[in-house]
C-alpha cells in the first residue's frame, strides 16, 4: 500500500475534527484573508488576516451559539450567501455543532429558496443580508420548521413587527449567544465534534440542475475528509501557497477547496466579487487559484480586444504571440509526455522568448505575477484557450467531478498536465468506462445518495458503489481522461450522424473572440445551426471603431456588419469540422445568457432546454424553408 493510501485511509472521521487538528498543529498561521472596503467607499480595500486560532474562536463560538438555539445532531442549517470569510466560518460553526450545511446560492430566489429550505427540513438559516432575509420573511408562512435566521451583514435589516420573537438576530449575537454558552458549558463544542460518525451528513447541496426541480445531494463528513486527504497527496497543493478563492462556496467545486486548505494548512484569501478578481489578483499575488472556464475565456477575449484597440501592428504581435504561445505549449506537453521533461525545439524557443517579453510576462503580472497553477473545472474549457495560456505561463490544470462525487474526481498532474483532459484519478478513485462511453466513478468521494428520493439515487448509484455520471468520456493507456460530452447531450441528427454540441461550442470560443455563449442545436435535425450571444464589453468596443458607436447592444448586433464579423468566424469553425458538424445558419442573440433568466447555472453551464425552449422562434425561423444538406 503507497504511503498517500495509507494517509487516504486514515483519515479522521469529520472536516470537524481535521479543522481541529490544523487548529493544534498551526494555531498562530495565517488561515484566511479578507477585505475590508474603506468607510468612505472610496480607494482601495483593506485585507484584514486571521489566524487559525482566531478562525476556531470564531467558529467555537457559532457552533456554541447554534447548540443554544436547539440545534441537534445532522439537523440543517442553510447558508444562503456569496463567497466571504463568514461563510466558511458558519459552515465550519455548524459542523463543529454536529449539523449539516445546506448551501444556498445569493441569486437563488424566494420561491426556490424556500422549496430548498421545505425540502432539507432546515432547522435555520444564516442569511447574508437584508435581501436574503427578505426572502425568508416572503416565505416565512410556507416554513414553519424555520426557528431562526441569523443575519451576517445587518446593513439596512429592519425590525418586523410580523416576525416571531427572537426569529431574527445577527452573526455578531449569535456568537456572543456562544461565548456565554461556552463559559456555563466549556466542553460542549468539543462533545459534539467527538460524536461525529464518518457516516453523519455535513452537506445538503441542492444541484442547480440543467432540469427540472434541484436534488439535494447528501455528502457525509466521511466525502469531505477524504476529499481533504486526497487533495493533498496529489502534491499539487503546499503549506506555503496563498489560495485565491472567489467561486461560489454554495457550489460543490469552492466547497472543496476549503477541505483541501484545512488539511494543508495554507493561506485562502477570500473574495466572491467576481467584479473585483482583477483588482485582487496583484494584491492577493495567489499562488494558485480555480475557476471556471468561462473566466479564462473573459480573460483571453479582454486581451485580444485590447491589443485590438491599440491599433493593426499590436494586434498583430498578440496574433503571433497567440499562435507561439499554443505551439509552444504542445511542443513542451509532448516532449514532457515522451522524457518527463518539457522542452521545444530552438527556433520555436527563441521566438518564444520574444513574445514572453512583448506579451506573456505582462499577462503573468496581471494575475499577480506568482501564479503556479489555475485549476479550471464545472464545464470543458477549449484546449486552444487552455494552450494560449499554457505556452504563456499560466498553466491551467483541468479537473473533473459532480456534486455527487463532492467535486474532485480528476486533476491533472502538475507538470505531466494535458491540455484537452481533465487528467487522472484522485487517489482512493476508481473510474471505468461503460459500454456506451458513460464514465462511470467509485470510492470514498461518492454521495451517500438525494435527500428523499431513493428512485432517483438508484438510477444513478448502483449497490456495488458505482457512480453513473452521465459525462461520455475516454481513457488513454497511462490514465489520462477525455471528457466528450454530456450523454444527454449528445445530438443525433436526421441523417443518423452523432453530434457533440459542447465539443463545437467550445471550439468556436477559441476562435471568435467576441463570442460569450453559444448552442449548438441539431438533434433529429438535417444540419447543425446556432444560437450565439456576444460578450457585450467587446463587441460595443468593435462597434465604436466601425461606425456603430452610441448604439446599443442589442442594435449592435442586429446589424449587418456585426452578422458579417461573426460569420467570418463561422466559416472559419467550419473549416475544422466534419461535414455532419458545421453550422449552416446560425442568430445573433438579442442579450446574453444569465444567470437571472434561468439560462445558466450558478456555476456557468448552459442550461440547454432553458435556452431552446426561450429562442424556439428563432431555432424554428432556421430551420424554415429550404432544407440544407
Amino acid at each position: 500500500m503507497s504511503e498517500n493510501q495509507t494517509l487516504i485511509e486514515n483519515r479522521p472521521p469529520s472536516v470537524a475534527m481535521l479543522f481541529t487538528e490544523r487548529v493544534a498543529a498551526t494555531p498562530d498561521g495565517e488561515a484566511y484573508r479578507y477585505p475590508v472596503p474603506p468607510a468612505s467607499g472610496q480607494g482601495p480595500d483593506d485585507w484584514k488576516s486571521l489566524s487559525w486560532r482566531q478562525a476556531a474562536d470564531r467558529v467555537d463560538a457559532i457552533a456554541a451559539g447554534l447548540v443554544d438555539l436547539g440545534l441537534r445532531p445532522e439537523e440543517r442549517v442553510a447558508l444562503a450567501s456569496s463567497t466571504r470569510v463568514e461563510w466558511i466560518l458558519a459552515d465550519l460553526g455548524v459542523m463543529c455543532a454536529g449539523g449539516a450545511t445546506t448551501t444556498v446560492y445569493p441569486s437563488t430566489n424566494a420561491e426556490e429558496s424556500a422549496y430548498i429550505l421545505a425540502d432539507s427540513e432546515s432547522r435555520m438559516l444564516i442569511a447574508e443580508d437584508a435581501s436574503q432575509l427578505a426572502k425568508a420573511r416572503e416565505k416565512r408562512a410556507e416554513l414553519p420548521g424555520l426557528s431562526h435566521v441569523v443575519v451576517i451583514d445587518t446593513e439596512g435589516v429592519e425590525a418586523d413587527p410580523a416576525d416571531p420573537d427572537g426569529w431574527v438576530l445577527s452573526l455578531a449575537e449569535l456568537e456572543a449567544r456562544g461565548a456565554q454558552h461556552l463559559e456555563k458549558h466549556p466542553g460542549a463544542v468539543k462533545e459534539r465534534i467527538e460524536a461525529i460518525t464518518a457516516d453523519q451528513l455535513a452537506t445538503l447541496i441542492y444541484t442547480s440542475g440543467t432540469t427540472g426541480r434541484p436534488k439535494g445531494v447528501r455528502l457525509p463528513h466521511d466525502n469531505w475528509s477524504y476529499m481533504a486527504k486526497a487533495m493533498a497527496a496529489t502534491g499539487l497543493i503546499f503549506k506555503d501557497d496563498v489560495q485565491y478563492l472567489w467561486l461560489p462556496l454554495a457550489h460543490v467545486f469552492g466547497k472543496v477547496l476549503t477541505s483541501g486548505q484545512i488539511e494543508v494548512g495554507h493561506v485562502t484569501a477570500v473574495d466572491g466579487r467576481v467584479d473585483k478578481i482583477i483588482e485582487n489578483l496583484p494584491v492577493v499575488q495567489p499562488t494558485y487559484m480555480a475557476a471556471v472556464p468561462r473566466i479564462f475565456e473573459k480573460v483571453y477575449n479582454g486581451v485580444a480586444a485590447k491589443a485590438r484597440a491599440a491599433g493593426g501592428a499590436k494586434y498583430k504581435i498578440f496574433q503571433w504571440a497567440a499562435g507561439v504561445a499554443r505551439e509552444y505549449a504542445k511542443a513542451a506537453q509532448d516532449s514532457y509526455r515522451r522524457t518527463g521533461k518539457a522542452s521545444a525545439p530552438f527556433g520555436l524557443s527563441a521566438k518564444h522568448k520574444i513574445a514572453d517579453v512583448l506579451v506573456y510576462s505582462k499577462l503573468r503580472e496581471a494575475f499577480g505575477g506568482r501564479l503556479r497553477a489555475a485549476i479550471s473545472g464545472s464545464a470543458a474549457l477549449s484546449p486552444d484557450i487552455g494552450y494560449f495560456f499554457s505556452g504563456a505561463g499560466i498553466h491551467i490544470l483541468e479537473g473533473y467531478g459532480l456534486t455527487e462525487s463532492s467535486a474532485a474526481s480528476f486533476v491533472n498532474p502538475g507538470e505531466a498536465y494535458r491540455t484537452g483532459t481533465v487528467g487522472k484519478p484522485l487517489p482512493g478513485c476508481e473510474v471505468r468506462i461503460a459500454d456506451d462511453g458513460e464514465i462511470l466513478l467509485r470510492g470514498p468521494g461518492i454521495m451517500e445518495g438525494y435527500h428523499g428520493l431513493s428512485d432517483k439515487t438508484a438510477e444513478v448509484l448502483e449497490s456495488d458503489g458505482w457512480l453513473h455520471t452521465g459525462d461520455i468520456g475516454e481513457l488513454s493507456a497511462d490514465g489520462y481522461l477525455r471528457i466528450t460530452d454530456r450523454k444527454k447531450d449528445l445530438i443525433k441528427t436526421s441523417g443518423g450522424k452523432y453530434v457533440a454540441p459542447a465539443e463545437i461550442e467550445g471550439q468556436f470560443k477559441a476562435v471568435c473572440p467576441f463570442v460569450s455563449n453559444i448552442l449548438v442545436h441539431g438533434a433529429d435535425r438535417n444540419f447543425c445551426t446556432a444560437l450565439i450571444a456576444l460578450d457585450e464589453a467587446t463587441i460595443l468596443g468593435w462597434a465604436e471603431e466601425h461606425g456603430l458607436g452610441g448604439k446599443s447592444y442589442a442594435e449592435v448586433v442586429a446589424s449587418k456588419e456585426v452578422e458579417q464579423l461573426v460569420d467570418g468566424y463561422v466559416q472559419r469553425l467550419n473549416e475544422g469540422l466534419q461535414r455532419w458538424q458545421t453550422i449552416k445558419k446560425f442568430r445573433l442573440l438579442p442579450r446574453d445568457l444569465d444567470i437571472e433568466h434561468g439560462e445558466l447555472t450558478p456555476s456557468l453551464k448552459l442550461k440547454r432546454p432553458v435556452v431552446e425552449r426561450e429562442y424556439k422562434d428563432l431555432i424554428e425561423e432556421m430551420y424554415d424553408g429550404a432544407r440544407e444538406a
